[in-house]
């Protein structure tokens, strides 16, 4: 990696670029960060410089390079380098704490994958539960309103019966003719109706019966 500016940048704008590239080294997982000036332009590079000019600013340690190369996949570069400066101790704890971590970060990738299925598995239940209530309370409702039709439908099928009047059939009160059962003019009343008398009934809002 190769960052090349002008000269003619700020002082402050040299720093922050410097600063955001050994910020890339440590997460790019050890890296030598060399400044190199050639030709008027300064440049940032993770090699030395050409003839062995420039400014190193930062040194990756042991430890650094050999996480790199095992965070990579490269074992066999780990080891290797490791050997050639007689620091197996070193690789081989690097090695367990590498194996450490990648088993760490299995069991929470499987703890959170079982946390997501547990409260998928949750919402499932709780959406059938309710399901179940909403279907139960219509059924309850319609039951209900089943049985309020049945009954307007049964008072509908009865006729009303009004008795008759009292004086049918009897003198006026306070009338004392000596002709029951007859009319000033010598007629005789009509004898009260025995037949029941239907009203119509109509439906009221509400579902109500009026009759």
């Amino acid at each position: 990696m190769t960052v090349t500016m002008k000269t003619s940048m700020t002082g402050k704008h040299l720093l922050c670029v410097a600063a955001l590239l050994l910020a890339a080294a440590g997460a790019a997982g050890a890296q030598n960060i060399y400044k190199c000036t050639q030709a008027g332009q300064v440049a940032y590079t993770d090699h030395p410089c050409p003839g062995g000019n420039g400014e190193l600013l930062h040194q990756a340690d042991d430890t650094e390079v050999i996480d790199r190369y095992l965070r990579l996949g490269q074992d066999a570069l780990a080891k290797r380098y490791a050997e050639s400066r007689h620091l197996e101790a070193l690789y081989q704890q690097r090695v367990d704490a590498h194996q450490q971590a990648m088993e760490e970060r299995a069991q929470r990738q499987t703890d959170d994958a079982y946390v997501a299925e547990q409260r998928q598995r949750e919402a499932q239940q709780q959406a059938l539960t309710d399901e179940a209530a909403e279907r139960d309370r219509l059924q309850a409702e319609n039951d209900a309103l089943r049985q309020q039709n049945d009954q307007y439908q049964d008072q509908l099928s009865h006729p009303v019966y009004n008795p008759p009047p009292a004086y049918w059939g009897a003198p006026y009160p306070g009338r004392h003719d000596g002709h029951d059962g007859h009319d000033d003019h010598g007629h005789h009343r009509p004898p009260p109706s025995r037949e029941p008398v239907f009203h119509p009934c109509k439906q009221l809002a509400g579902g109500r019966t009026q009759c």
